[in-house]
């Protein structure tokens, strides 16, 4: 059995570590860090990377159908018993430089944009929306691929067909808007809305390939159906519970100032377990005490 330092660490990023296992194999763990604001914060949240392993697990399954994914097993002998559970073992893409957003729901950053200018990445949006209003239909707002500690900026479907060209650009816009949809019905009928979702595509080869996580509580929103109501910042099961601490008069850090983030009160790390667990409980219908590891 392999242990972790057996393979080269290739990269860090807020979350994951990325292990080189051979030419074409790669080794991905979700670890329980947590990020926000552009910071990775000092406390870990227990069992986080497991909840977003399965989850993405959980999806890769069910969406299988739509496009391919670089998911080639999340229980094998390759992976350390150190990382089992939070680890999958990943085919090696060539990633695209794009964060492709899509979204259902009004928030966040895109509320931002349409208060300035009434569209979000150069799409027109009615007149009249307010925080959480489900936009007709679903919009893609690609996004740059910022480094640790720098900040994701929305950019234009123009500005994605320029960094990748208009027919590539045109199938990973389609490719997210459907699987957005597919995962939002599905969530749906489990009682959660999900307001927006990032993706990331690579190729192997020719084809493009799905990669990263999908539909987590870190690289989603989920808000609860019950008691869903537009002009009102809604309660969520994922990390925006961490945000809204971390901006109240709680926490005693301003977000612009410069200053690295407080830890987190051990109130605020055992609320964000619950919200990630339960997240993945309601939406795959499975217990997350089966799940590996």
């Amino acid at each position: 059995m392999p242990t972790l330092s057996d393979y080269r660490h290739l990269s860090t990023g807020k979350v994951r570590e990325l292990y080189e296992v051979d030419d074409e194999l790669l080794l991905m763990v979700a670890t329980d860090r947590i990020s926000a604001y552009d910071y990775v914060l000092p406390s870990p949240i227990p069992d986080k990377g497991r909840v977003l392993t399965a989850t993405s697990v959980f999806f890769f399954d069910l969406l299988g159908d739509v496009v391919p994914n670089h998911l080639v097993a999340y229980d094998d002998p390759r992976i350390p018993d150190e990382v089992r559970g939070r680890a999958l073992l990943v085919r090696r893409l060539e990633m695209l430089p794009v964060e492709c957003v899509a979204r259902g729901y009004l928030t966040g950053s895109g509320l931002t944009d349409y208060q300035a200018t009434g569209e979000v990445c150069g799409i027109p949006l009615p007149g009249g929306l307010i925080e959480a209003s489900m936009l007709p239909e679903p919009i893609f707002t690609p996004a740059t691929k910022a480094a640790i500690g720098e900040h994701d900026d929305n950019i234009s479907f123009e500005r994605v067909v320029d960094l990748i060209g208009r027919p590539l650009a045109e199938q990973i816009r389609d490719l997210t808007v459907t699987l957005y949809e597919r995962a939002a019905a599905h969530a749906l009928t489990r009682g959660v809305l999900v307001a927006d979702t990032k993706l990331e595509f690579g190729l192997l080869g020719d084809q493009v390939v799905l990669g990263d996580e999908l539909v987590t509580p870190d690289s989603s929103r989920f808000w609860p159906t019950f008691g869903y109501r537009p002009g009102q910042v809604q309660p969520s099961f994922d990390k925006q519970y961490v945000r809204d601490w971390l901006t109240s008069d709680a926490s005693g850090w301003d977000r612009h100032s410069g200053q690295e983030p407080p830890a987190l009160p051990d109130n605020v790390i055992g609320a964000t377990r619950n919200r990630y667990i339960e997240a993945y409980e309601l939406i795959s219908g499975r217990r997350f005490s089966d799940w590996i590891g």
